[in-house]
């Protein structure tokens, strides 16, 4: 997974973009107006996590792991662009460097939703699941 990469400084916490390459083509296929809508909402809730984190949290929706993996929680969000647009990104806070980073997986049409978010959700955590399996095996 090749990412691209860009930062915001704003009141010493640092904000990392990073966008996958399957993002950046969900994103060149977009209607001029769909990018637009797409990279205002994404810079929007950048530039406002430093000062207003709870406010970016309650714009995003986190999706649940597509089965119980030993009490992990997902750490994938969805963020609204627009009534038929929703990005599927991670939010990684790393207070000890003092910096967040928005990982960018894909921009979709709200119907191919659940479909998008299944195949991130399976690269993502595929050594999670396959290590739930083994220890399920042996218990």
């Amino acid at each position: 997974m090749q990412v691209a990469k860009f930062k915001l400084a704003v009141c010493n916490v640092d904000v990392l973009i990073e966008s996958t390459r399957s993002f950046e083509k969900d994103l060149g296929r977009l209607s001029e107006e769909g990018k637009a809508a797409t990279v205002k909402k994404i810079n929007d809730c950048a530039s406002l996590f430093p000062t207003k984190k709870a406010d970016v949290y309650r714009k995003l929706r986190r999706l649940p792991l597509p089965s119980d993996i030993n009490g992990y929680e997902s750490s994938l969000y969805t963020l609204r662009v627009s009534q038929k647009l929703r990005v599927i990104l991670t939010v990684d806070e790393d207070p000890i460097f003092g910096q967040v980073i928005f990982t960018l997986f894909r921009v979709v049409k709200h119907d191919d939703l659940d479909k998008a978010y299944k195949s991130v959700a399976e690269s993502l955590y595929q050594e999670l699941l396959h290590h739930n399996q083994e220890t399920a095996r042996i218990s």
